[in-house]
C-alpha cells in the first residue's frame, strides 16, 4: 500500500481538494499517530511519558526552579509575620505566570510530553497553595477544622481545568478527577466527621459515607474517560490519552471499593464472589481495550496487603490474581478477539478499538 507524504498534501492543497487548514489538521494528526504507534505491535495501547532523555533534562531543571522559588519564597515569609497571606498570594500569582509562559513554550510550541506532566503537576500545586491561603482559614485549618478548605479545593480544581482547557495536557484530567475526588470527600468530612483510616475510603461496610462517595466519583470518572475512548477508537489522538489517565483514577476507585467491601464481610462466598467480580471488571477491561485496568487490580493487591486481612482466603486470591493477570497480560489480544466477536450484535464496534 503506498504512502502519502508532504508532497502529496501539498499537491492536494494547491488542486482545491483540501483546505490549508485541513492539510494542517491531516499532517498533525499522521504525525501524532506515528509517534504514539510507531513500533508498537497490533493492538497495543500507545503509552508515552517522554520523547527523549532532553525531556527529562527540561524536568529536572523545572523541579529545581520550584524547589529555589518556595525556598525563595519561604525565606521572604519569615522575614515578616505580617502580610504572610498577600505573600503567599502574591508569590501564586507570579508562579501562575511564569508557569503559563513556560507551558506556553514546552507545550503549545514543542509539545513535549514530561515537561507537560510536570507543569501540570506544578500548576495544580501553585494554584492549591496561593488558593488556600487566600480563601482558607490557616487558624482553623490548624486547630482541626477543615471547613474552609472546600472552597479552595473546588477554585484549584477549576484552575486546573481552566490549564486543560489552554494546553490540552492529558496528564491533566487526571488531576482534574482528583480535584472532584477531594472536594467531595472533603464535603462529606465536613458533614459526618473525617475519616478514621484508610480503609474508609475503600469499605461500604465503613462508618461515615466515604467508601460511597468513592464509588459514585469513581463511576462518574469511568463514563467521562469512556466518552473519551468512544470518540477516538483507533487511540490515535490525544482524546485516547486523556480517557487513558482517566482511567488510571476510575478504575483503582471502582475496583477497591467493591473488592475489599466483599472480602471484608467475612462470609465463606466472599473471595468466590471478589474473583467473580474482578473477572467482570477483567472482561470490562477486554473489550474496551484499557490495560489501566490492570493498574487497579495492582492497586487492590497493593490495597489488600496493607489492609488488615489475614486468613487463607485472602492469601490465595492473591495468587490466583497474579497468574490471571500473567496470563491476561500475554494472551490479551487474542483473548480480546475471541470475546468480541460473540458480541457483535450488542456492542458498537465501529466505536470500539479493533480487535487483532
Amino acid at each position: 500500500m503506498s504512502h502519502i507524504d508532504q508532497n502529496d498534501i501539498r499537491a492536494a492543497v494547491g488542486s482545491g481538494l483540501l483546505s490549508e487548514a485541513q492539510a494542517a489538521s491531516l499532517m498533525a494528526l499522521a504525525h501524532s499517530r506515528r509517534g504514539a504507534r510507531e513500533n508498537l505491535a497490533p493492538g497495543d495501547e500507545p503509552f508515552e511519558l517522554f520523547k527523549g532523555f532532553n525531556e527529562i533534562f527540561i524536568v529536572i531543571g523545572l523541579i529545581i526552579l520550584a524547589t529555589g522559588w518556595a525556598a525563595v519564597t519561604g525565606i521572604s515569609m519569615a522575614e515578616g509575620l505580617g502580610g504572610l497571606v498577600q505573600k503567599a498570594t502574591m508569590s501564586s500569582l507570579v508562579g501562575a505566570v511564569v508557569l503559563w509562559v513556560l507551558s506556553e513554550y514546552f507545550i503549545r510550541r514543542r509539545r513535549m510530553v514530561a515537561p507537560a506532566i510536570a507543569l501540570s503537576i506544578l500548576w495544580t500545586l501553585n494554584a492549591g497553595v496561593g488558593l488556600s491561603a487566600e480563601y482558607s482559614q490557616v487558624f482553623m485549618v490548624a486547630q482541626g477544622d477543615y471547613s474552609s478548605l472546600p472552597l479552595a479545593v473546588a477554585l484549584t480544581t477549576v484552575s486546573i481545568a481552566i490549564y486543560w482547557l489552554r494546553f490540552r495536557v492529558p496528564f491533566a484530567m487526571a488531576l482534574i478527577a482528583l480535584g472532584v475526588f477531594t472536594l467531595a470527600l472533603m464535603l462529606a468530612a465536613n458533614q459526618s466527621g473525617s475519616l478514621t483510616g484508610m480503609s474508609d475510603l475503600f469499605l461500604l461496610s465503613a462508618s461515615g459515607p466515604f467508601a460511597w462517595v468513592t464509588l459514585l466519583v469513581g463511576v462518574g470518572v469511568f463514563a467521562v474517560a469512556m466518552l473519551f475512548d468512544l470518540s477516538d477508537p483507533h487511540r490515535v489522538t490525544r482524546r485516547s490519552a486523556q480517557g487513558f489517565w482517566l482511567h488510571v483514577v476510575a478504575a483503582p476507585a471502582l475496583v477497591n471499593t467493591i473488592a475489599l467491601s466483599l472480602l471484608d464481610s467475612g462470609t465463606s462466598s466472599a473471595n468466590l464472589a471478589l474473583m467473580a467480580v474482578l473477572f467482570a471488571f477483567a472482561l470490562v477491561a477486554i473489550i474496551i481495550d484499557r490495560r489501566s485496568f490492570l493498574i487497579a487490580a495492582i492497586g487492590y493487591s497493593v490495597t489488600l496487603a496493607a489492609t488488615v486481612f489475614d486468613g487463607d482466603g485472602a492469601a490465595t486470591t492473591i495468587l490466583v490474581l497474579g497468574l490471571f493477570l500473567v496470563i491476561l497480560g500475554a494472551f490479551w489480544a487474542r483473548i480480546r478477539a475471541l470475546l468480541i466477536s460473540p458480541l457483535s450484535r450488542v456492542l458498537p464496534l465501529d466505536r470500539l478499538p479493533p480487535a487483532h
